[in-house]
């Protein structure tokens, strides 16, 4: 393909954009606002110029005439001579009613305009006229609009202007309004290529970040100017939306690592287990001691689905029941008093410091999971050496806030660790020798955002505190 084909298919999809074809518009739209609006100023000046020029007649005129009643002839002719002699475009003429010119500076005058009173437009040939004194004196003609009238004492007086000075200026403003048009054409497509220009460079920017994001590069991000304009508000939405998407995803590169390591184990016993059971000499007591291995690895398996079946239909929004005004106080003590029994069982103390009457909008069955998998945690890691240890659950309004805490006397969470333990599979012991699959707390963190609020551990001395915050 040629240059030309190229360059034309290009221009064709550039038109195609909204942007250009936006922006077209626009300056189609102020160009020709502006090419109106020149053209009525324009058109305003040179009316006002020759409304001021028939001023200055009608005031000559005015002061000729009350010179005529209240002086002689001689007193008149003096003063339209004054005025004729003036360098300047005026047009003068006083006469008897024989025609005879008393004064003035044009002699000779279209009959029409000496015998009729009115205005006229008329060529003419002024005698002379003084520029500088009477050294230089050179004669002049022209086109004049002149205003012809009889005095009360019978004179003929004619005054006019030259309206060449007048087209002279209008020619100025004709060339300044289409200098004008020009030049806002101009700059209203110089600017508009440059908003082209950064509108498109800047999309250019998010459609190339896109593809190599399609590509696989999830580490790429739309750039961000720092203008903090409405491009930079995209850029930080889409960013912002991009790093959650990357976070799920290496999430969920991890769930299927912890699940592939986590659940390997549990079936491998199953098979053995298994296979135990279906040995010719294995006796029924074996038999069955294999059979009721098998239920319950089955159940731990089934819990472990369960649990990571809640926390993704909590992370993406869908929680099993609609929300509704429940009270978290009550809530708080159902699971506080479910649990007393079983905190007495491993020898550690459950209490509480729950304020009456906390409401909000949320899912009960969301929150109590959240709680009691708090309180179990507390529980399996909250024993104390010297005395067996405590569990604390309390729930509290504060700074226009609900603040839900469950804190235990345990050998705590290193501050390293804290974030990490609301991840799914997240053990801190290595040996993962502990009951559980690490998802109880990846639990707590989905429901708790799942209702706007947020979750952190804090260090109890000793022991560890999970603070849950909502907005009140």
């Amino acid at each position: 393909m040629s240059d030309a084909p190229q360059r034309s298919f290009r221009l064709r999809n550039l038109w195609r954009t909204t942007t250009v074809r936006l922006t077209a518009m626009f300056i189609a739209i102020f160009v020709g606002f502006a090419i109106v609006l020149l053209a009525l100023i324009a058109y305003q000046s040179t009316i006002q110029l020759q409304r001021e020029q028939f001023r200055s007649v009608e005031r000559e005129i005015a002061q000729i005439r009350l010179l005529s009643r209240q002086s002689g002839i001689r007193a008149v002719a003096f003063a339209v001579q004054r005025l004729a002699d003036r360098p300047g475009p005026g047009i003068y003429y006083l006469g008897d009613p024989t025609g005879v010119m008393i004064a003035g500076n044009v002699t000779d005058f279209p009959p029409a305009v000496l015998a009729e009173p009115g205005r006229f437009e008329l060529a003419y040939e002024r005698g002379r006229e003084i520029y500088g004194g009477p050294e230089e004196q050179v004669p002049t003609q022209g086109t004049a609009i002149v205003e012809s009238l009889e005095l009360p004492n019978g004179l003929r007086l004619v005054i006019g202007r030259d309206v060449g000075e007048r087209r002279g200026f209008n020619a100025i403003i004709l060339r300044t309004f289409f200098a004008g048009t020009l030049g806002i054409i101009l700059l209203s497509v110089l600017a508009g290529g440059f908003t082209v220009r950064y509108v498109l460079r800047r999309i250019d920017g998010i459609t190339g970040t896109s593809n190599k994001i399609i590509s696989g590069n999830l580490s790429e991000r739309v750039p961000v100017t720092g203008r903090n304009d409405e491009f930079d508000a995209v850029a930080t939405s889409l960013n912002a939306m991009l790093d959650r998407i990357e976070r799920l995803m290496v999430g969920l590169k991890e769930v299927s690592d912890n699940v592939a390591h986590d659940l390997k184990t549990p079936l491998t016993r199953l098979r053995n287990k298994a296979e135990a059971a279906l040995r010719e000499n294995a006796d029924p007591a074996a038999q069955r001691a294999a059979l009721e291995t098998t239920i319950a690895e089955s159940d731990q398996l089934i819990r472990t689905f369960n649990a990571l079946l809640l926390i993704a239909r909590a992370e993406a929004g869908t929680s099993t029941g609609a929300f509704s005004d429940i009270d978290i106080s009550e809530a708080a003590a159902d699971v506080a008093e479910l649990y007393t029994p079983v905190a007495e069982d491993a020898g550690i103390s459950l209490q509480t410091r729950i304020e009456p009457g906390i409401r909000m909008q949320a899912n009960r069955e969301l929150i109590g999971q959240a709680l009691v998998n708090l309180v179990e945690n507390a529980i399996k890691y909250g024993k104390n050496a010297e005395d067996g240890g405590s569990i604390t659950l309390a729930a509290k309004r504060e700074a226009g806030r609900i603040v839900i805490e469950v804190a235990d006397t345990g050998p705590g969470i290193p501050e390293s660790e804290r974030q990490r333990v609301f991840e799914r599979f997240a053990r801190l012991e290595a040996s993962r020798t502990e009951a559980g699959a690490g998802l109880g707390l990846a639990l707590v963190s989905a429901v708790v955002r799942l209702h706007g609020g947020t979750v952190r551990f804090e260090n109890n001395e000793p022991g560890a505190k999970a603070v849950i915050t909502f907005p009140l």
